[in-house]
């Protein structure tokens, strides 16, 4: 039969639900697949987490009272990667993942080695210096890190001392905190 004269078919109706559900589907693909290739985000991720530690570890001033150091880099670092994901930086959420898997898995196999290796828990944490000795300011130690005796007097007063003459020993903790031990009178 000729192709003019075959009797044409009417359309086929397509059922809305379906097409919607496929473009759908079609979507969260297109978010989901990745565009940069994982080991590529995996080295950036490492180089940056890495460097970022070792700037913080050595060269930041430790705040008396403020969060570690890696906690910090993990918590800046998160909130880029998420930002970036999140505002279409990345050309998908498959992308911003894989960056953030990775600094995950770098955050807790150093938590892992700190816990079991006292040798690198001396490299990634700074030791616990002592303030206050016998009710002595260490002026040396205050220097070093960078806080004034205010600041310290200010920290003493929040733990309940008065007078430095109570203070038998008072610390600045790896992670910034103020611990105090006092004469027992």
């Amino acid at each position: 039969m000729p192709a003019y004269t075959q009797r044409l078919k009417p359309p086929r109706r397509v059922n809305s639900l379906s097409f919607f559900r496929d473009e759908l589907m079609d979507s969260l693909l297109d978010l989901l697949r990745l565009e940069t290739p994982p080991w590529q985000m995996v080295l950036r991720g490492t180089a940056v987490y890495w460097f970022l530690l070792i700037v913080f570890r050595f060269l930041l001033r430790r705040d008396v009272g403020s969060l570690g150091v890696a906690d910090l880099l993990f918590v800046v670092l998160i909130a880029d990667a998420s930002s970036n994901a999140m505002q279409g930086d990345y050309k998908t959420i498959g992308d911003g993942l894989v960056l953030i898997s990775t600094l995950i898995a770098w955050n807790y196999a150093l938590d892992w080695v700190s816990y079991r290796s006292p040798t690198v828990s001396r490299l990634l944490e700074p030791p616990a210096e002592p303030l206050v000795k016998h009710g002595r300011i260490m002026h040396r130690t205050l220097r070093r890190e960078l806080i004034t005796t205010e600041e310290l007097m200010s920290k003493l007063r929040e733990k309940g001392v008065s007078d430095l003459s109570e203070v038998r020993i008072a610390r600045l903790e790896p992670g910034g905190e103020l611990s105090v031990l006092k004469y027992q009178h």
